[in-house]
């Protein structure tokens, strides 16, 4: 009889226009298993991030929320935090006392700081509770379902990976239909990523797992062969997405993969660094000119052009415009050195700091362009010092910690999938020196998800070495 109801209300409804009572079931359906499966709705929603659509995008409701995901992890959260307090998930002080996790509760805490202080509080509280959707059940939760093995943690990176692959084969054969044009392949690959930026840099982050999945020995002949076909479209889908920093990251994680393997220590790589950076310092006239005189594009379809164009700050309107929302970035630091101007408000206080001299043809005098193109600058304009260093501390202890657990760790498999997950985390957070994504879905989700298996291995898996200093002194 309830039936009949809601299929009489809800085809009355769809004759009124109004579609959303048909997504009622599925809500039940989500509930149901929040309650009952939250572990297969924690896969379901890792499975359905690449597919994800932006409302805002699609002109729906002004609203800047990607569905299905985000309310879902919002439901996810709430749960699993009842479940913590009051409920049957057993806290482990492990969790709460690892280094990372407290680098991630002091970032979380100066954010809700800088809320209180904020230009604008309503926009600094909604980015906070944002940020909490995607580190709670992604992290904290995503700790305790790795917990229970392996198997888990390549589980959660297939449920990712096979509806990428999805995405990447219908972006290419749309690209194709249009001969893979330049001007084309900046928002072919919507409506499941905004910008071939993200798209690059999101594929840049899954390189290192599926070229470490090819080349395992231990699958079997057919597996490998499957990977590999993915591993090319991957390929082909990160060169067409013309994304500059992404190539740029995938050949940073290869190089920082050759440290490893080559056993180069750490003191090597800092002498190096101030070589680097004195040779930098005593000609950087010379260097400042040969850059200004550099004037190759983008969107040229020339491959080596395009990589000649990352340096171009002469007339490449996209690097011209990174560096406009840098300068607003620091000048806004300057002005708020301390407490910063808010969580999340760049994009709406950033326009009276542009300097007319760094406006490019693709700037807005409005202050509309978007964020700081940074994962380090905007928090440092958004929350002062304090949250700028916070970043850059969490992201240190989590290739420091990564770095030794996989020293400490004598399971290849294990030591395997940690160096992976390691690359992956270099493509994206040198990637995010030119522009940041954990505002959304499609990043946020591998990126905390990544840093739990990591967490995971090293208080559940790893061997409690007393060769601990040893093991440390041998670091890269």
């Amino acid at each position: 009889m309830i039936g009949i109801l809601f299929l009489l209300v809800n085809l009355l409804f769809t004759y009124k226009d109004f579609y959303f009572l048909n997504l009622l079931p599925i809500a039940l359906l989500v509930v149901f298993a929040a309650f009952f499966a939250l572990d297969k709705l924690f896969l379901f929603v890792v499975f359905c991030t690449p597919l994800s659509l932006n409302l805002e995008q699609l002109n729906i409701g002004g609203i800047g929320m990607y569905l299905p995901t985000e309310p879902i992890l919002f439901g996810i959260m709430l749960l699993f935090l009842y479940k913590q307090f009051f409920g049957n998930i057993k806290r482990d002080t492990r969790i709460v006392n690892h280094p990372i996790t407290l680098a991630i509760l002091f970032n979380l805490s100066w954010t809700f700081i800088t809320s209180l202080t904020s230009e604008d509080p309503l926009i600094s509280f909604k980015f906070l509770l944002s940020r909490m959707w995607f580190i709670v059940p992604i992290y904290f939760f995503g700790i305790w379902f790795f917990r229970k093995g392996v198997k888990n943690m390549y589980t959660f990176l297939w449920m990712y990976i096979i509806p990428l692959t999805l995405v990447l084969l219908v972006t290419l054969v749309k690209h194709a239909s249009y001969g893979f044009s330049e001007e084309v392949g900046h928002w072919i690959m919507s409506p499941f990523f905004k910008d071939h930026t993200s798209y690059g840099a999101v594929i840049a982050l899954f390189v290192p797992i599926v070229v470490s999945m090819a080349f395992d020995k231990e699958k079997t002949p057919i597996t490998r062969s499957i990977i590999f076909v993915i591993l090319i479209i991957f390929s082909i889908a990160l060169f067409y997405s013309s994304t500059r920093a992404a190539w740029a990251s995938v050949v940073g994680a290869g190089m920082v993969y050759l440290l490893f393997m080559f056993k180069i220590k750490f003191k090597y790589l800092f002498i190096s660094g101030l070589l680097i950076g004195s040779f930098i310092a005593a000609n950087f006239t010379e260097i400042s000119y040969i850059l200004n005189k550099n004037d190759a594009e983008h969107t040229t379809e020339n491959f080596s052009e395009k990589l000649e164009s990352m340096s171009n700050v002469s007339s490449d309107a996209s690097n011209l415009e990174r560096l406009n929302r840098w300068n607003c970035a620091i000048r806004m630091f300057n002005e708020r050195p301390l407490m910063g101007w808010g969580a999340g408000v760049y994009s709406f206080y950033y326009a009276p700091f542009q300097d007319p001299a760094d406006l490019t043809i693709i700037s807005t005098n409005f202050g509309t362009g978007g964020n700081a193109h940074s994962e380090y600058l905007g928090p440092l304009a958004e929350q002062g010092i304090l949250g700028g260093l916070s970043i850059i501390v969490l992201v240190i202890i989590v290739f420091y910690r990564a770095s030794v657990l996989y020293i400490r760790l004598e399971d290849n498999k294990l030591k395997r999938l940690v160096m992976m997950l390691m690359l992956g985390l270099v493509t994206y957070f040198t990637h995010g020196v030119l522009n940041n994504y954990l505002d959304t879905d499609k990043a946020s989700v591998p990126i905390w998800g990544f840093i739990a298996i990591i967490v995971a291995i090293d208080i559940y898996f790893a061997p409690n070495s007393k060769e601990k200093e040893k093991v440390e002194k041998h670091l890269p």
